[in-house]
Parts: structure tokens; sequence; C-alpha cells
């Protein structure tokens, strides 16, 4: 795919989730040649620049949505196809680093422009789902399969289209800052500015904002909605998919309620966050106080993303994890569990429509969660009318989101 070949080429080896399952990067083979030299990046102010870094026609959009978004998430989905193509530019921005005394540190993005006549069209902020390769992310899309169906199905049809790639992953040079929730609000609200400011340097205009999320970026799509409600920033409406929107939910279940289709990866939350939360939060010793000894130093490598054998990492939580996590009244009251509990995005009354998709086969995010934002805003008074939870059937954690993206289009359509 053209992608493929005018990103920077890297080695596009097929990952091993570190913990489990595969991450592939679909259209993209050995035998593509080499990337033309990407042009220099254009500054817009001190702090904000962007760069061209890929184009996809609309032959190679719509390969995305009939062949590779199938073949990757596992499920045949019918796609409004593409009506033009998109010039991809890679985006860096300054930001900072709120747990940290508000810390200067650089992150990066994408930014989908359209090839259309218009100037002033809809916007889109993408928050991706959780990675394991450090450039799996929305700036470097020909890593990231959800990125590719998002501007095959928004880019490739009208819409402005960004995307935060987080602290950490991207050209971050900072630990990654997984679920660590201000430091994710603080990077989205960041690159949605910093998008906009490229977006009218090029002489463009957004004429209203939609945010939506998968995943781990589900989580940060509504920790994104609540800073951007708290300044007044207006949004049209927000859409996410399986999103652990209470992170202490999600791993009380995983520990003391396991399903019988529990993921076997879902050991990455507990390394990742444990890891991050040490890092961000200033915790000394709180991801050796999680994971066992024996197991320690593979964990802290596959967070660092420096070399491991994700099959030397267990999948059974009770082999990584110290034993005392399983009580639940000394998980709620350890250091990690306490950071754990902060981490949630529904406590608040949703301003905004707000609709969470879920699956009931889903390998990650039992239907409870799921539904929790829209129980928590009906749980007040007559009920907020703001949030629905909408299922895509008896699908899997990819399943989910590759059925509720056309979903999304079809309601932001109908809000333009």
């Amino acid at each position: 795919m053209q992608l493929a070949r005018l990103l920077p080429r890297r080695a596009i080896a097929v990952l091993a989730l570190l913990f489990g399952g595969a991450v592939a990067s679909p259209g993209v083979s050995a035998d593509q040649p080499a990337a033309a030299p990407l042009e220099p990046p254009v500054e817009v102010s001190s702090t904000v620049s962007y760069q061209l870094v890929g184009r996809l026609d609309v032959d190679a959009l719509n390969t995305i949505l009939s062949v590779d978004t199938p073949k990757f998430f596992g499920i045949k989905v019918a796609y409004t196809p593409a009506t033009n193509a998109v010039r991809l530019y890679r985006v860096t921005y300054g930001s900072v680093i709120p747990e940290q005394g508000n810390r200067p540190t650089v992150a990066s993005g994408l930014l989908a422009v359209p090839e259309v006549e218009a100037t002033r069209l809809p916007l889109v902020s993408y928050q991706h789902g959780t990675v394991y390769g450090k450039e799996q992310v929305p700036s470097f899309a020909d890593q990231s399969p959800e990125t590719q169906l998002m501007i095959a199905q928004f880019a490739g049809q009208g819409y402005l289209l960004i995307g935060a790639d987080y602290f950490g992953l991207g050209t971050s040079a900072e630990p990654e800052g997984y679920m660590v929730k201000a430091s994710h609000q603080q990077a989205t609200q960041d690159m949605l500015s910093a998008g906009r400011a490229g977006i009218a340097h090029l002489g463009l205009a957004d004429d209203g904002l939609y945010l939506g999320g998968w995943s781990q970026g589900g989580f940060v799509t509504l920790a994104m909605l609540e800073r951007l409600e708290q300044s007044g920033t207006s949004v049209k409406a927000t859409a996410t998919a399986s999103a652990p929107i209470d992170v202490f939910a999600a791993l009380n279940g995983f520990l003391s309620y396991p399903r019988a289709n529990d993921a076997d990866w879902v050991n990455s939350l507990f390394i990742l966050s444990a890891f991050s939360f040490e890092n961000y939060y200033g915790v000394p010793g709180l991801a050796r106080s999680l994971i066992k000894d024996e197991h320690y130093e593979l964990a802290r490598k596959a967070y660092a993303r420096e070399p491991v054998d994700p099959t030397k990492i267990p999948t059974d939580l009770h082999e990584l994890l110290n034993a005392e996590y399983f009580d639940a009244r000394f998980f709620a009251a350890s250091a990690y569990g306490r950071l754990v509990a902060g981490t949630e995005v529904y406590r608040w009354l949703y301003a905004t429509p707000v609709r969470t998709y879920y699956g009931e086969a889903d390998e990650a995010i039992a239907t409870g969660l799921g539904r929790l934002a829209m129980t928590y805003q009906q749980a007040m008074g007559a009920g907020n009318p703001n949030v629905e939870a909408v299922t895509t059937g008896p699908t899997s954690h990819r399943g989910t989101f590759a059925s509720a993206v056309p979903q999304w289009k079809i309601w932001f359509d109908s809000l333009n």
C-alpha cells in the first residue's frame, strides 16, 4: 500500500504481543521499495511543527476497509467506501507532565487531511488502544491497523482526523505513561491545540469536534472529554468501544472474578500500569511490590520495550503477581490499588452526548463494565439522557471496535 512506501521504512517485523497474541501491520510486505526522503518539518510555532509522512489514495483506503481490516480484526463489517485521498502528517508539539510538576516534554501525533475542495471540515480526535511497540501509534500509521481503519473510514470521507501518540510512544523520549490519567488528558488536549494549529496553517478549519477511542483509547477519550468540558471546549459527540472506564473494576474482575474467556494478554494491563504508575506518580518499588521477583526483570524489559521473549512471561496472573493481591482488601489498601482506584472516567455529569459500544463476547471488557457509564449516569435522579450503551452483539475485543467504527460514522454524520 502507498502508506508503507511513503513513510520512513522501518523493520515492520510482526511483533508478538509481548504477552500472548500477535500484532500485524496489514498492507505491508517485505518487498516494499525503499521510502522516498521526507520533506523537512514545517514550523507552525516555537512548540508545534508538522511533517508530511505519507499519502493514501482512494484505492489504498478501500483496500484497508475491504481486505486489511477484516484480516486483522477477524470480522467482516460493511464500511462505506472512501471517496477521497488523504495526506498524513506527523505533528510534533510541546506539552507538560502534570504528575511531575508540569515538567516540559515533547510529544507526537497524527494529522490526516482529506484531499477535498472544502476548507471547513468536521474533526475527529481518535485515541488509540494499548500497543506493544513504541511506534504502533497514529503518527506511524503503517504500524497501526486501528489507525488505518479510522483514516479510511473518516479521513477518506472528508473528515479531518487527529490522534495523539501519548507520552512515551511515537517520537516521545519519556517512559510510557500507560493509564496515567492526567498525562493522557494533557497529551490529548495539547495534541488538539497543535492539530488545530497545523490545520489552520494548511488553510483549513474544523466546523465541529468529535471524539472516539477503542480499549485503552476509550478510557483516554473520556478522560479527554472530562478535561475539555472543564475548559469549556465544545465537543459535538463522543464514542468509545470496549472502554475500561473504571480500571479498579476491570482489574478486580481479573483478580477476583475471572471469566472463562478472559484474554491471556490481560497480564499486560498489570505490567504496563504498575511501571507507568511507579514512574509518573513517583512511587519507587511499586512494580516490584506487585510482580513476583522471578518475573520482575522480564516484565520491566517488556514495559521498557527492551528485547524479551514473550513466552517467558506468565499469562496466568497467579504465576505473575504476588499472592496477596488476590485478597481484595489488600489490593484496595495497597499503594498500587489506591492509584488504580483513582483511574476512572465516568464519575462526573456528562454534558456531551456519549455512546459507549461494548461486545457481549469481549475477552477484556465485561458487559457490566461496557455499560457502566450509562448505568452510573442513569443512577442520578431521573437519569442523564446524554449517555447510551450500545451493544455490537457477540463480538470479541477487536471485533467490537471494527463493528463500532461504522456506527460512529453514521452517528457523527447525522450531527454535521
